[in-house]
């Protein structure tokens, strides 16, 4: 375990622990070099002492450090320090999106839908340098106050790939996200990281899992062969263009997903439209069982035929079975098949060789005293950055990018990625990021105005607005006025940053005359609201009891701590019953 106060390589000050898992630490650490908190991800145990793992976690991780995108958590750095193998990523203050769920159960599909953009916006950028996840869940996913989503975990996640599927424990966690092709033990691509996005999506709509069992075979299993549940049955509601946006995501076959992310993005951008609102199901063009057929051992039709006799073994040869398929399908082969499996086996042996000829003489002799560091080129022109960069050994990408920044001057470089005083190898492609300048707008004083005037305006200007409605005792204040804003006014926020304003909670009077109340059902209504219930009586042929007149309308404000007064039907007095009227003159003294 790292103590609090230690330096990782001479750089990374440990501040305290903030996380652990089966496979690794993780530390907030304060970066001494370019003053920032970052996250620092050590490492444990039998992962550490693995040489195999730690070269492709190394080469994985430095891949995933040239994703830089608003909604990828950015991979800083790679390193060992007295063999501690580490990576140093972006900081972010938020929490998962699985302990959003476990709060709040299933989110709003405006909700969902926002996430589901950004966790599709941040893998498109992925997928087009053909980076796979391998394993998207909520759990590495991130969502921050201000409800930016950030994708977590791209290197280790890769590294992890090899070896995950043959540890049972190791892939439990991730079992629940696991494409059909994965627990089929082959190869994963663009299309399996849409499969997890689309169960993603179906937990966050839904409140819960699609598939559940006792063991990560059983549940591995639902995925290779069970449909997945109708949303719709749990939602009756939802649009049929965002349960549509889940078949095509989940299909068992590849080949009815989408291609990559970005054209999943394309489609849930327009879901929520009214022209899609009554769309048809959709129809998968290709057989569901195509590419999720298992390969069953012989033994396994022998035994079916006893399936009668023995009830509970058919059960148990599925798990074995399943369990095979999880280990990549490592079965004995048919003594007819023992020479074919030999040639393969032989086959794999010799390329295994190769490789870890490369791996160990090769590589070491090509990437030694190689890396250089990045030089920092803040503040520069375009030309002196690029010929700094030339010149130190690296080459500059062509597409550059674009970023608003209210202390370097309109067109000069604000970062570099990957970053300044990071070490890379000779001639490794750098990316100019360009300041815009400041284009921030500062926030004026909304208070008193109709909210719905503010936020058209503020989303004109590509500011993203939520309403959040608030408790409020002053009767004059319109049901649209605006009584608070977050950020508050003379604040500067950016394209894309999101204002919050606050409209008053205006709960109103119902129709009390409705024939469906009695005083008690009026005092337990207003009681929440400290509203004071003064009773009236009055003759009526409606049955007694019942409420029939009240002073305040239908549809008026309710006031905390205000009172009302009701009129309730009593019987009314027969004839007989009634007293004498002495207005009335009769007999001899009139």
């Amino acid at each position: 375990m790292i103590m609090k106060g230690q330096k990782i390589s001479d750089r990374y000050q440990i501040i305290k622990a903030i996380g652990e898992g089966g496979m690794a630490n993780v530390y907030l650490a304060y970066d001494t070099i370019l003053d920032r908190n970052v996250a620092v991800k050590v490492l444990r145990g039998d992962l550490a002492g693995d040489e195999k793992f730690v070269r492709r976690f190394q080469r994985e991780a430095l891949s995933a450090s040239s994703l830089t995108h608003p909604n990828i958590v950015e991979v800083y750095d790679v390193g060992e320090d007295n063999g501690q193998y580490y990576i140093v990523m972006e900081y972010v203050e938020g929490r998962h999106l699985k302990n959003l769920i476990k709060k709040r159960g299933k989110l709003t599909t405006s909700e969902v839908i926002d996430i589901m953009l950004q966790i599709a916006d941040g893998m498109s950028v992925a997928h087009d340098s053909y980076i796979i996840h391998r394993d998207i869940k909520p759990q590495n996913i991130m969502i921050l106050e201000n409800g930016l989503v950030k994708i977590m975990d791209f290197g280790i996640a890769m590294a992890m790939n090899s070896t995950q599927l043959t540890q049972t424990n190791s892939v439990m966690g991730s079992v629940h996200y696991l494409p059909p092709e994965q627990a089929n033990g082959k190869g994963s691509t663009l299309q399996s990281d849409i499969y997890s996005m689309g169960i993603v999506m179906y937990e966050l709509l839904t409140g819960s899992l699609p598939y559940k069992g006792d063991n990560a075979v059983e549940i591995a299993l639902k995925h290779l062969k069970e449909p997945l549940p109708s949303i719709r049955e749990k939602l009756p509601n939802i649009p049929q263009s965002i349960e549509n946006i889940i078949i095509k995501s989940t299909a068992k076959n590849p080949k009815n997903r989408y291609i990559d992310a970005r054209e999943m993005h394309s489609d849930l951008e327009t879901c929520l439209l009214e022209s899609r609102a009554n769309e048809e199901i959709i129809k998968l063009p290709y057989p569901e069982n195509e590419e999720t057929k298992l390969k069953q051992p012989k033994k396994v039709v022998t035994e079916e035929k006893k399936e009668k006799k023995e009830p509970t073994k058919k059960k148990k040869e599925i798990e074995e079975e399943g369990m095979e398929v999880l280990a990549k399908q490592i079965t004995k082969n048919d003594l007819k098949k023992q020479n074919k499996l030999l040639i393969v086996l032989a086959s794999i042996l010799t390329i295994l060789v190769v490789a870890i000829t490369t791996v160990v003489v090769l590589i070491p002799k090509l990437t030694i005293n190689k890396e250089l560091n990045v030089p920092d080129v803040t503040g520069y022109t375009i030309d002196d950055a690029i010929k700094t960069l030339q010149d130190a050994g690296f080459t500059v990408a062509s597409d550059q990018q674009r970023i608003a920044s209210e202390e370097i001057e309109l067109g000069k470089i604000v970062k570099t990625s990957p970053l300044a005083n990071t070490k890379r190898t000779k001639g490794t492609e750098v990316t100019l990021w360009i300041s815009e300048g400041d284009t921030k707008i500062t926030l004026e004083d909304y208070k008193g105005l109709n909210y719905l005037e503010i936020k058209g305006k503020l989303e004109a200007l590509g500011i993203q607005v939520l309403v959040e409605k608030k408790d409020s005792n002053d009767k004059n204040i319109e049901e649209n006025m605006i009584l608070e804003q977050k950020p508050a006014a003379n604040e500067k926020v950016a394209k894309g940053d999101y204002v919050t304003l606050y409209i008053p909670n205006v709960d109103k009077y119902p129709d009390f005359t409705n024939g469906s109340y009695t005083y008690n059902d009026v005092v337990d209504y207003l009681k929440k609201y400290e509203v004071t219930v003064n009773k009236v009586e009055q003759e009526s042929k409606k049955t007694p009891g019942i409420v029939i007149g009240q002073s305040r309308e239908k549809g008026s404000r309710i006031v905390k701590g205000t009172s009302i007064t009701i009129t309730v039907a009593k019987k009314a007095l027969e004839e007989d019953d009634k007293e004498p009227n002495d207005d009335i003159c009769t007999g001899d003294l009139c």
